[in-house]
């Protein structure tokens, strides 16, 4: 049974927030289990105008509940390693963005004798105009959630 963690801020969860969580489902299998962190307190508050804990909570389990995704947990983290440094976990599955963290972590388990984790890296997902989608793109107007511009 495969334990796989992700981690993330998830606000205005968008296409590449989707991506990265289904990979963690498609590793894990039926049998496995998904932790999903999701930042709260300073480590959100950090980002700007980052909607509420709750709010991006639950639209993270409306999106799980509708691709029929049940085998998860979700953890409020504080910090960017969240239970990684304290819970065994098989993979890591990040964003080409947060993949040197991944690298710190390992780093981090290894010097206190844990098992490193696999490191999975999803490359970053494009609006239409070929950069990134972010979840500041969309607080900004340029993009919505799928990556479309808005005119």
């Amino acid at each position: 049974m495969k334990k796989v963690c992700v981690g993330g801020t998830f606000d205005r969860l968008h296409r590449g927030h989707k991506v990265l969580i289904e990979k963690a489902f498609e590793i894990a299998g039926k049998e496995g289990k998904v932790i999903i962190g999701l930042s709260a307190g300073a480590l959100a508050e950090k980002k700007k105008n980052c909607l509420d804990f709750n709010e991006r909570k639950k639209n993270l389990e409306n999106f799980l509940k509708a691709r029929g995704f049940s085998n998860y947990e979700i953890y409020p983290i504080h910090d960017k390693y969240g239970l990684t440094l304290v819970e065994d976990f098989d993979v890591i599955v990040v964003s080409e963005e947060t993949f040197d963290v991944a690298v710190e972590i390992n780093r981090m388990r290894k010097e206190r004798g844990m098992t490193e984790m696999e490191i999975v890296k999803i490359p970053m997902i494009k609006a239409e105009d070929g950069r990134p989608i972010s979840s500041s793109r969309i607080k900004k107007g340029e993009i919505d959630e799928e990556g479309r511009l808005i005119r």
